[in-house]
């Protein structure tokens, strides 16, 4: 067991952390597994779930948001960075499910943004290769290379 002051504590230097940037569940645990006890971590982490500090679902979306902001990326690529944060698969494939219309036209665009760049450095054939090998949907590289 554990005191209210430890408590307080310890939840104040876990809320500091997500404060400073957002951070998954998974995240979190990483972070303090080795410094706080396990039943102060768990209790510490439900109560920040239910006050919506650490909401892996948020977490999602604002993520993919920044992804599509600043990156060029495939829809599979960005599942893979989500799943290395530790998010749970099913929050993971929800999302993406939920989302799909938007996610192929961004993926469409991004494939159309490689090409634009690697257009006078590769033949169309290896631009190709690059982008299957980075996760993208032959079909949305079809459409970008041809508009």
């Amino acid at each position: 067991m554990y005191t209210l002051e430890e408590f307080d504590r310890e939840k104040t230097k876990v809320l500091k952390y997500i404060l400073y940037k957002k951070r998954s569940e998974y995240e979190v645990r990483n972070k303090f597994s080795k410094t706080i006890d396990e039943e102060l971590l768990e209790d510490i982490i439900e109560y920040l779930k239910e006050a919506k500090y650490i909401d892996d679902e948020e977490y999602i979306r604002k993520t993919v948001n920044q992804f599509k902001l600043l990156k060029n990326m495939s829809i599979r690529e960005i599942e893979y960075k989500l799943q290395a944060k530790g998010l749970k698969r099913n929050n993971i494939e929800d999302y993406i499910y939920k989302n799909k219309e938007e996610l192929e036209e961004y993926e469409i665009k991004s494939a159309k943004n490689i090409i634009n760049k690697k257009q006078a450095s590769m033949e169309q054939d290896e631009i190709k290769t690059y982008l299957l090998k980075k996760g993208y949907k032959s079909d949305n590289i079809k459409e970008a290379m041809e508009e």
